[in-house]
């Protein structure tokens, strides 16, 4: 559903012993699909490195944990407006360099990319920011994608779960082929102690990977791997090897349903980290309900229908171009019975059994953010509701997802973000300079022995 957040439940600094983390999940001109026909959209900036930088800046200025940078591998229908412009590691190079404190988290696909390849990459990016990289490991969708990096079709479902186990363990391995104190930065003798280095030797089923890489250890020991698992074997890897978690959830429940399993899978695996589980959260902030609704109604108005059926297409798996508009969904399968992408299609499930709406009202509600909770409503109700879910067990913190950009981060940064820090759930200044420090992960310690 979405959430008509009137501000009427308060929840005082008193009653709060927890705060909340909060990244900006960055998605060209917003996230809602007709956001760059406004005509206050960025559209003509989002090749403009600056666009990006600014939105770091006020993301920083908010004191946000980290701005979140998705990717994909196929264009898609280019009319359909921008999705992908700037390459995510590419874009947050710059984007460390306009901003000191926050973190900086980007996609990488398990299915597509080398392990050597990302420890590379992100490494790099680590010692570029002076320890604030993230990274988000996905195992990718669509057979679009597949194919243009050199698959007929996108392989099955556990073969990618198997690659990506594969995949982190030997990035993490690499990241630890170097000492902390291997380089001397000796003028007169060594500029790295030969003893600090060691190859991996990795040779598995599917990748062989000698190393060790030809980077020092990152300066925090391993950006932070995020995850979002949806499936039983994606909860299962996140459970036992994700430091924060990416969910998507329709409402209070069914976050605390996901919420309580990662927790429980989480200490089934051995492990006392943190953890934290952040829900995608689509937010349109308003001094008064009706300019919240406004704001939405004005976004859903410009969304052009062909457009959204394409999109709903893709997340249930079949061609529904010819549907009625204006009568009830049709009957989609079960979710044991859908091979794509589980954890979007539950939503969809979710929120048609809930709601029943027409296939009109169902395109409305997925075209910003696909289905994640959607808060409608003023500063101190979004900022209320949002603390509800921190303090019953539906989320450590959200992942924003902005419908319009710039409009909605500043919109949230200048009115939202105030409350929450009057409400004693959210930081008033960073207390550290890495993404691991503002999400209260320790460093790793390295695993190299003399």
């Amino acid at each position: 559903m979405a959430i008509y957040a009137s501000g009427s439940s308060k929840v005082h600094s008193g009653d709060a012993k927890r705060m909340m983390h909060i990244n900006l999940f960055i998605f060209g001109c917003g996230h809602h699909r007709a956001a760059w026909r406004h005509p206050d959209s960025a559209v003509e900036r989002v090749g403009d490195i600056r666009y990006f930088e600014q939105l770091a800046q006020t993301a920083e200025r908010g004191k946000l944990d980290a701005v979140f940078f998705a990717d994909g591998q196929s264009a898609d229908n280019v009319t359909d407006g921008p999705r992908w412009f700037l390459e995510p590691l590419t874009a947050l190079a710059a984007m460390s360099r306009a901003t000191e404190r926050i973190g900086l988290i980007s996609t990488v696909s398990s299915t597509f990319y080398t392990p050597f390849h990302a420890a590379r990459l992100v490494a790099s990016l680590d010692h570029i920011s002076q320890g604030r990289m993230g990274w988000n490991v996905v195992t990718s969708m669509f057979d679009a994608e597949a194919r243009n990096h050199g698959f007929d079709a996108m392989p099955d479902h556990a073969w990618r779960y198997s690659r990506a186990e594969e995949f982190i363990d030997v990035v993490l391995r690499l990241w630890d082929s170097w000492g902390d104190d291997a380089l001397q930065l000796n003028r007169q003798g060594a500029y790295a102690n030969k003893n600090r280095v060691r190859p991996i030797n990795h040779k598995g089923e599917h990748f062989r990977v000698d190393g060790p890489l030809t980077i020092p250890r990152p300066p925090q020991g391993h950006p932070v791997l995020f995850q979002a698992g949806a499936s039983d074997q994606g909860r299962d890897l996140a459970a036992r090897r994700a430091e924060a978690i990416y969910a998507v959830a329709y409402d209070l429940p069914s976050a605390q349903e996901y919420y309580r399993d990662i927790k429980q899978r989480v200490r089934a695996a051995g492990r006392s980290d943190a953890v934290p589980i952040m829900p995608g959260l689509v937010t349109y902030v308003g001094s008064t309900d009706a300019e919240a609704r406004a704001k939405q109604r004005e976004l859903d108005e410009l969304l052009p229908s062909e457009d959204a059926l394409r999109q709903l297409s893709l997340y249930i798996g079949q061609d529904c171009i010819g549907w009625d508009l204006d009568s009830a969904v049709p009957a989609l399968p079960p979710l044991d019975q859908f091979a794509g992408p589980k954890g979007r299609y539950a939503t969809v499930l979710r929120i048609i059994e809930a709601e029943r709406p027409t296939l009109r009202q169902l395109l409305g509600r997925l075209a910003a953010g696909g289905g994640h909770c959607t808060m409608v409503g003023t500063p101190e109700g979004i900022a209320d509701e949002m603390a509800r879910w921190l303090l019953n067990e539906g989320a450590d913190g959200f992942n924003l997802m902005p419908p319009s950009l710039p409009g909605g981060i500043d919109d949230f940064v200048d009115y939202v973000i105030p409350v929450l820090q009057r409400r004693g759930v959210f930081r008033e200044d960073y207390d550290s300079y890495t993404l691991r420090g503002h999400l209260g992960l320790q460093r790793p310690g390295e695993a190299i022995t003399s």
